[in-house]
């Protein structure tokens, strides 16, 4: 088997390597970064729904600096919220107006899911890897 190429943020390994999991993996060409939650160091949930979203940009924020990424290099997005009826429209607007960023956007699929370990959102995303690598 070849050798995955993971990438891992700062300060956070020990959470990956404890759970199992790698945050993110370069393969041809393109960044694949686990699903990021609203998680502080210790793997805990942020209380409420704006600060986990915040907390979960900026761990994906992490991820694709580590990476010599940023969101502008997103290409596909993939959002999961439990109780999305009540929650979408908070999350949404949030997202539009601090992490978004300027047209042209990326894709984006939104999933209403009933359980997220204690967490309400998780973003999970495809970027482009910097042509130095």
């Amino acid at each position: 088997m070849t050798q995955r190429d993971v990438v891992f943020p700062a300060g956070r390994q020990a959470l990956y390597e404890r759970n199992r999991y790698s945050p993110a993996v370069r393969s041809n060409g393109f960044l694949f970064v686990s699903g990021q939650v609203g998680s502080t160091e210790d793997g805990t949930s942020e209380a409420d729904l704006e600060t986990q979203v915040r907390r979960a940009f900026q761990n994906l924020n992490a991820i694709l600096n580590a990476a010599g990424s940023s969101f502008d290099d997103v290409v596909d997005v993939t959002i999961f919220i439990v109780d999305p009826q009540s929650k979408f429209e908070t999350i949404w607007n949030l997202v539009l107006s601090e992490f978004w960023g300027d047209a042209p956007h990326p894709t984006v699929t939104a999933v209403g899911v009933t359980w997220l370990y204690g967490f309400d959102f998780e973003i999970k995303v495809i970027a482009r890897c910097p042509e130095t690598h």
